[in-house]
């Protein structure tokens, strides 16, 4: 039997890849194929899932800044879109019923407002998927969407603590000194090494976080999540997150299964999901409209609202919940089912096209910007550089400080992640925050005296993004860029960058122009 789930994800999932869409809609699609066949799903599965969005948030919490969720932009972000979308919901919902619609009849206030409060929370899992997969976490939308969708949880965990029958025992109160005894998964990390023991050691803690989250009654994906947060000030921090990388996506395909097997729909219940469904785009335009109002740039509030336009799994567990209160009926699970899936296929397509998506609407969407700038949407210039350097990683850096100390030729580094960012200028090289994707940045920003830009960025799509950017506001220099594959190189040489360096199969190569000097000369 999990030989079939293999099968028919995998089929799925690569049929999805053919046709350009995120494999996760074919994993949906797999979910309700294996329903349909008459495949009864088993613990395993489950458990699959549960274990991959476990890994997910612990993940997040190894890269979030906790400071970042007391900015207004993220929780009045959250909780204001969070009531409107609320009470927009109770009146739709009874027009809806006065127009005869089934299962809206049989609703009354509470029951409506509780499916407000499902559907006014986003996917943290498809949210965080697809920023992970644009090279956009860091990001500064990614960094508000991965805030709120926090700010969601948190209020879902309240939730349900307060709506069933188990709540958190007094000894919740002792996770306070977590902080205090962080130096103990501290000194496990630093004395694992670099193998195999290191993405177990991050198995093993974030399943300590979430078991001990769950001993005191609490969530334990936000224990995990805690825990993550706990872990995020250490060097190993980074490379535990990325050791972890492969188990987490294999561990959330049990997720996107397991949707499926939620339960198999009528034509009816199927009708409520597709009006529920058409909402997506109101609850995304709501999202951009109240993050524009909090001085968030048009772009960044855009951006955000795409990440962020569509229905959560905590949804489910609010509506499930509701169900066991007896306070909805037990159809209503199913069409929250249907719509979680409905949107996560809606959001997968929509943030592939997203920056194609505000190029052509960029002159509509900049009339929400207010005049206002928030610090950290504020432009810098480049000064004294013949170069520009954009993503300042390990390679971006290596690059660097190969052309400032070993040639001593002027150039300025380009990142859209505000701590490193400033970890580099306290290092003492020129590099400003900005997000080489932005239209805005390129309009404003002066290349006078930049001979060559030089693109050290993860995802080949974002280079092709920013080299037509930077042609249309009539840039004649030199480009040269990094890439991982040989299909990926072909690509950027097509659309005119003029060198390509593949830092896998050159590897060897600046290896030994580094060591040749070691030689003896005759």
């Amino acid at each position: 039997m999990d030989y079939l789930w293999v099968f028919i994800a995998f089929l799925c999932g690569f049929a999805a890849k053919k046709i350009q869409l995120p494999p996760l809609v074919g994993y949906l699609a797999a979910g309700f194929a294996l329903h349909g066949m008459g495949v009864e799903p088993e613990a395993t599965l489950q458990s699959l899932g549960e274990s991959g969005v476990t890994l997910l948030l612990f993940t997040i919490g190894l890269k979030l800044n906790i400071k970042s969720l007391f900015k207004p932009e993220v929780w009045a972000g959250a909780s204001g879109h969070m009531v409107v979308i609320t009470g927009l919901t109770i009146i739709n919902s009874f027009i809806c019923a006065a127009l005869g619609l089934a299962y809206f009849t049989e609703l009354d206030l509470a029951g409506a407002a509780l499916i407000g409060f499902a559907v006014s929370f986003s996917s943290t899992v498809i949210a965080v998927k697809v920023l992970e997969e644009n090279g956009e976490l860091r990001a500064r939308h990614g960094q508000i969407a991965i805030g709120i969708l926090i700010v969601q949880d948190i209020a879902a965990v309240v939730f349900v603590s307060f709506a069933t029958d188990v709540s958190p025992s007094l000894w919740a109160l002792g996770l306070l000194a977590l902080p205090l005894l962080r130096f103990v998964p501290q000194y496990f990390l630093r004395h694992c090494g670099h193998a195999e023991l290191l993405p177990l050691a991050g198995i093993f803690l974030a399943f300590t976080g979430g078991e001990l989250f769950e001993f005191v009654g609490l969530k334990g994906h936000l224990g995990a999540l805690v825990m993550g947060v706990l872990l995020s000030k250490d060097g190993k921090a980074p490379e535990l997150a990325k050791s972890l990388l492969a188990f987490k996506d294999i561990f959330l395909i049990g997720f996107f299964l397991s949707i499926g097997f939620t339960a198999l729909p009528t034509f009816s219940m199927l009708g409520v999901a597709l009006i529920m469904a058409v909402a997506l785009p109101i609850k995304a335009a709501m999202f951009f409209v109240w993050l524009t109002r909090l001085k968030l740039r048009s772009r960044t509030a855009f951006l955000t609202a795409l990440s962020l336009a569509n229905y959560s799994e905590f949804g489910l567990i609010v509506c499930s919940v509701a169900v066991g209160q007896g306070l909805l009926e037990k159809e209503w699970l199913v069409i929250m089912a249907l719509s979680v899936s409905i949107s996560f296929i809606f959001s997968s397509i929509l943030n592939t096209k997203s920056h194609g998506l505000y190029a052509r609407w960029y002159a509509r969407i900049k009339r929400f910007e207010r005049p206002e700038r928030l610090p950290e949407d504020a432009f810098s210039q480049p000064s004294d550089a013949r170069i520009l350097l954009i993503g300042m990683g390990r390679v971006g850096t290596g690059a660097y400080d190969s052309l400032r100390e070993d040639m001593q030729i002027d150039v300025c580094g380009i990142d859209m992640d505000s701590a490193r960012v400033a970890r580099h200028c306290q290092q003492g090289r020129n590099v400003i925050f900005a997000d080489a994707e932005d239209p805005d940045f390129w309009s404003q920003v002066s290349l006078q005296g930049i001979e060559l830009i030089m693109f050290s960025m993860p995802n080949h799509l974002d280079i092709l993004e920013v080299e037509k950017q930077i042609k249309q506001v009539g840039y004649r220099g030199k480009t040269a860029s990094v890439v991982r594959y040989e299909d990926e190189k072909e690509q950027l040489v097509k659309a005119g960058i003029d060198e390509v360096f593949n830092v896998y199969s050159r590897a060897g190569t600046g290896f030994a122009d580094q060591s040749i000097h070691l030689l003896k000369s005759d």
